[in-house]
């Protein structure tokens, strides 16, 4: 009906003024933060192949991902729900550097269903990545990075989730599960369905021992998980064990780097546990039950685009840090009074006009037929015997 043309479908939003001028001033700011870091920005296209999209560890968006038609080649694009694999494959396709690359990102995302990522189909996902490093040091430094985001932001109230999926994932393979029983058994983690993890480690038949232990990871989370950790999962085959020591090394740099970090532990807690390989972390803020932020390791993405390339990187929303952050000021050229100028040709005043905007200010040249305008102009540009000079709007309108 034409009354509704006006709607946006469910989780899609547009930003109007003034915040708009906000989310550009925050993009700003932390493009800035990250080239300082030494992150270098790319801008992946919007569409893409969809084979491109999710291929490797991006098979895991597959549903979230819009699907069309290429009406010039024949062959199936995506929407890109996430620039994760883009990136990877321009690390490792266009780039084929031998050191560490750094790289960063920013753009928009759009998913079939919201994810729960700050609650939008089309988040603004800003983000940055490492690779070419599979040392701890990288895992830390995006960390840091992460928080550093948020504290640009506004954000000093979050909290770390900090967990390793290669713990589950190596004791799935000491208890011998297929992949099905292997899914299976993580959803039923996921949700702590401690009767249900019960049957379905009796179903596959798992010896006691390394039963036992999948049984205790929904009980080891909180700020002393990986001191319990040492214990429940002694028993546990070298990978997990290089897991748990992998895990506790990082939350020990990370708060040398960072002591006031409130880090919480969560080892049954896998986000994107088909799209990371080590490391996995999540931010939250009080109130706010959903993660403001995430990231984690995801190596060798590169290999679907001929190039194997550790990895470790996050990746957050813009609009919605701006949501959780405390109120920022709107941009002083975005918030100040604007000039108002009239409709002419005449070389001083488009001299006058364009040394007002090199200052900041913002000019508008009034279009015949608008004289409205003039209620929002703090001040106006008027011809007077020494040139064009500025007067206060009110007064301008008591002269005429």
């Amino acid at each position: 009906m034409n009354e509704e043309r006006w709607r946006l479908p469910d989780g899609i939003d547009e930003v109007l003024p003034p915040e708009a001028a906000r989310v550009e001033a925050l993009r700003r700011e932390l493009l800035d933060l990250y080239g300082s870091w030494g992150y270098e920005l790319v801008i992946p296209p919007f569409i893409d192949y969809l084979d491109s999209l999710l291929t490797g560890t991006g098979s895991d968006l597959d549903l979230r991902t819009f699907k069309l038609t290429d009406q010039v080649s024949g062959r199936l694009l995506g929407v890109r729900a996430d620039m994760t694999p883009q990136v990877a494959r321009i690390d490792a396709h266009r780039l084929r550097r031998e050191a560490p690359t750094r790289l960063c990102y920013l753009g928009t995302v759009l998913h079939t269903r919201s994810d729960g990522f700050a609650g939008s189909r089309s988040p603004l996902q800003i983000g940055a990545e490492i690779f070419g490093h599979d040392g701890m040091e990288s895992d830390v430094e995006i960390l840091r990075l992460f928080v550093a985001t948020l504290a640009v932001a506004g954000i000093d109230n979050a909290y770390l989730d900090l967990g390793h999926v290669g713990i589950f994932r190596g004791l799935a393979r000491q208890a011998g599960l297929d992949r099905g029983q292997e899914m299976a058994l993580f959803d039923a983690l996921q949700r702590k369905a401690i009767p249900e993890i019960h049957e379905l480690i009796d179903q596959a038949g798992v010896a006691p021992a390394v039963g036992d232990m999948l049984l205790v990871l929904p009980e080891l989370n909180g700020d002393d998980a990986l001191q319990r950790a040492g214990h429940a999962l002694a028993a546990a085959d070298a990978p997990v064990q290089a897991a748990l020591e992998r895990l506790r090394r990082v939350a020990e740099e990370t708060a040398r780097w960072l002591p006031a970090l409130s880090v919480h532990f969560d080892l049954a807690e896998l986000r994107g546990y088909n799209y990371k390989t080590g490391i996995v972390f999540a931010a939250f803020v009080p109130g706010w039950g959903l993660e403001i932020g995430r990231g984690g390791r995801y190596d060798n993405i590169g290999h679907v685009f001929g190039r194997e390339r550790p990895a470790v990187g996050f990746s957050t929303d813009l609009k919605g840090l701006i949501a959780q952050a405390a109120p920022r000021e709107v941009p002083a050229s975005a918030s100040a009074s604007p000039v108002l100028a009239p409709w002419s040709t005449d070389a001083a005043l488009q001299a006058a006009v364009a040394e007002l905007r090199r200052a900041g200010r913002r000019v508008i040249q009034q279009l015949p037929g608008s004289a409205a305008e003039i209620s929002e102009a703090a001040e106006v540009l008027v011809e007077t015997a020494g040139g064009w000079t500025l007067r206060r709007a009110a007064d301008a309108t008591d002269e005429s």
